[in-house]
C-alpha cells in the first residue's frame, strides 16, 4: 500500500509540474519494517514500478530493492531521525517555492491553510551541495517544528504524518509562495498573528478530520 502511494505521488508531482524530469524524491516510513521506502535515483516517475523502490533503515542500509536509492537519502534519514512524528517526505523543485529558495527568503504564515498544515513559516536551509551530509543536517535543523523547508538554490522539502500529507504540504507551500510574491508586488503582506497561527495549527491537528 505504501509503495502504491509513492508511485501515485510520483506521477502527480511530474504531471502537475512540481518537478521536471527525474528530479525530486519521495519516501514513506514503514512501521512494519522499521525503515522507509524511497524512490530510486534518476528514474522516470511515469515508468516507475513498485519493485523499483528501495527500503532503507536509519543507518543507511538497504533492506530491500535492487535499485540505487535517491541521492538525497541522507536528507530523508536525518529528518526521520529528528522528527518521530513524520511518516512521509516529498522533495520538489516547484517554481514559486524554488524562487524563495534562490532568493533565500523565508515564507511567513500569510493564509489559513498554510498555517494549518505547514506551521508558522518555511525557513531557508543554508546552501550545501545536493546529496551531502551537510545539506541533510542543515535541512533538518532549519525545518524546526514546521512541515516544510526551503533548500537554498535548490528546492522544497515537505513532510507530514503520511506521504499524502507531505504532498499536500508541498502543494500548499507552492500556492502560498506564489501568493507571497504577488502580495509583495501589491504592497506589504500582513502575516497572521502568532496567536492565530497557533490556533489554526492546533485546530488542524485536533479537529480537521472526519
Amino acid at each position: 500500500m505504501l509503495k502504491t502511494k509513492i508511485i501515485q505521488i510520483g506521477r502527480e508531482i511530474i504531471n502537475t509540474g512540481l518537478v521536471a524530469g527525474t528530479w525530486g524524491n519521495i519516501s514513506a516510513w514503514d512501521d512494519s519494517k522499521d525503515g522507509f521506502w524511497i524512490t530510486p535515483s534518476a528514474m522516470d516517475y511515469l515508468s516507475l514500478q513498485e519493485e523499483d523502490l528501495v527500503l532503507m533503515n536509519l543507518q543507511g542500509d538497504i533492506l530491500e530493492g535492487a535499485r540505487k536509492p535517491s541521492s538525497e537519502e541522507q536528507l530523508h534519514r536525518v529528518i526521520y531521525k529528528r522528527r518521530k512524528d513524520i511518516k512521509g517526505i516529498v522533495h520538489t523543485h516547484s517554481i514559486f517555492a524554488t524562487a524563495h529558495a534562490v532568493a533565500r527568503v523565508s515564507l511567513p504564515g500569510l493564509v489559513e491553510d498554510f498555517a494549518m498544515i505547514v506551521g508558522e513559516r518555511v525557513n531557508v536551509a543554508d546552501y550545501y551541495l545536493a546529496g551531502t551530509e551537510e545539506l541533510a543536517e542543515a535541512s533538518a535543523q532549519a525545518l524546526e517544528n514546521n512541515n516544510a523547508v526551503f533548500l537554498a538554490n535548490h528546492g522544497l522539502v515537505g513532510v507530514g504524518r503520511s506521504v499524502e500529507e507531505a504532498l499536500k504540504v508541498c502543494q500548499i507551500v507552492e500556492k502560498s509562495a506564489q501568493i507571497h510574491i504577488m502580495s509583495r508586488m501589491l504592497g506589504n503582506p500582513f502575516p497572521l498573528s502568532d496567536e492565530s497561527l497557533d490556533i489554526l495549527r492546533s485546530k488542524y491537528l485536533t479537529q480537521y478530520s472526519q
